[in-house]
């Protein structure tokens, strides 16, 4: 190589090798210095594409674990609540029993049934006010909506004519369809009746005198099968609407040919909407222990509200085992997603270090040659001089 003083190819060869060995000692330090093998695309760029993707697929395990963990804090939540209403529940039954008893007057059960009414209100209380983040637990609103009908224009209506009439037998069943007037008759040995009509009378088979012996009104009884009906309440002589028939009930008074005997009915109405006044108001067994008769007879709502009480808890505790063993399916999911995320993204510190050894060494050599490098155009100056 020739002696220039113009051109010095030396310091540029050094210097590029310099500028390079800084490059790679600056890219050691920042894997050093973040932990990561790939922290920018130019690194590794097949690598940081499934990296970020297993980094979005961790974060969807956490946050299932999380949801689960949530879970299992809401059965918990529940599960405690019914423990309570099981405490409930028992002293429930134990008053019932005690009431139950011949040895107690009306005075005293009195006082048992204050307590009990007070351990009823407390389960109602706690069922309306368990809630988790907001959402009521046991009010019935997480298990579904169930439509109910309630008292239809069609069906049967039972008829007890009662003791003293003149028919074989002291049932008959109307069919109730539409809102008409209609009106009925019983011929010789019919025994139910299973059509209305307006204008048809069946006559007896042979000529008889009939004498009203009264009136009769028949009407629908109402019942509420929901389990948990609003709290309307209403008293003896309340008005409310009912659909009714009502006509003259006559007797035969001779025998008919066959000694078949023979009702009429004349008169019979249909009122779309009757009124209705209520004069006795009934509760269903179990609510009061006021006497020894409903004190007996609350025994067996009891039994059936422990039973259906102790089956949703052992639901809830299966369902806890199973949100349990979710999270712990989960957390392997994830650790192993992890540890493979690692593999790709995190620095090797050892092998790392060994580079930046290696490039600081490097380094300081190029520095050495590059000063060498630098004093050759004055080499050339001697020479002139």
């Amino acid at each position: 190589m020739a002696l220039a003083i113009n051109h010095n190819l030396m310091a540029m060869n050094a210097s590029r090798n310099l500028g390079a060995t800084f490059g790679d000692l600056a890219t050691s330090t920042r894997r050093l210095s973040s932990g990561l093998r790939i922290s920018q695309a130019s690194d590794d760029a097949a690598g940081l594409a499934i990296r970020e993707l297993m980094r979005a697929e961790i974060a969807s395990l956490n946050q299932g674990i999380r949801n689960a963990n949530d879970a299992i804090s809401l059965v918990q939540t529940a599960d405690g609540a019914l423990g309570v209403i099981d405490e409930k529940l028992i002293r429930m039954k134990e008053l019932a029993m005690q009431a139950a008893t011949g040895t107690y007057n009306s005075d005293q059960r009195l006082i048992i049934d204050s307590e009990y009414q007070a351990m009823a209100s407390e389960i109602t209380r706690i069922a309306q006010s368990t809630d988790f983040n907001g959402i009521h637990l046991l009010n019935g609103n997480l298990s579904g909506a169930h439509n109910g009908t309630g008292l239809q224009a069609s069906g049967r209506l039972k008829v007890h004519f009662g003791t003293g009439n003149d028919c074989a037998e002291d049932y008959y069943y109307i069919q109730i369809n539409t809102a008409t007037a209609s009106a009925l008759g019983v011929g010789g040995g019919t025994r139910r009746i299973d059509n209305l009509d307006q204008a048809g009378i069946l006559a007896a088979n042979a000529g008889a005198t009939f004498i009203a012996t009264g009136t009769w009104q028949v009407g629908l009884p109402l019942y509420n099968n929901t389990p948990d009906p609003p709290r309307s309440e209403f008293a003896s002589g309340s008005q409310a609407q009912l659909y009714t028939y009502n006509g003259n009930v006559y007797a035969v008074m001779t025998d008919t040919t066959g000694s078949q005997r023979a009702l009429r009915y004349s008169g019979v109405t249909y009122q779309g909407e009757g009124g209705l006044t209520v004069t006795e108001v009934t509760t269903p067994p179990g609510s009061h222990v006021d006497t020894q008769e409903r004190a007996q007879e609350a025994l067996d709502p009891l039994n059936r509200a422990i039973i259906s009480k102790d089956t949703i808890r052992a639901n809830l505790g299966a369902l806890q085992n199973r949100l349990e063993n979710t999270v712990t399916a989960l957390e392997i999911q994830a650790e192993n997603l992890q540890a493979a995320e690692s593999r790709i993204s995190d620095v090797d510190v050892a092998t790392e270090m060994t580079e930046f050894v290696r490039n600081q060494i490097k380094a300081q050599a190029a520095v050495s040659m590059l000063s060498q490098a630098n004093s050759l155009p004055r080499m050339a100056l001697s020479l002139i001089g």
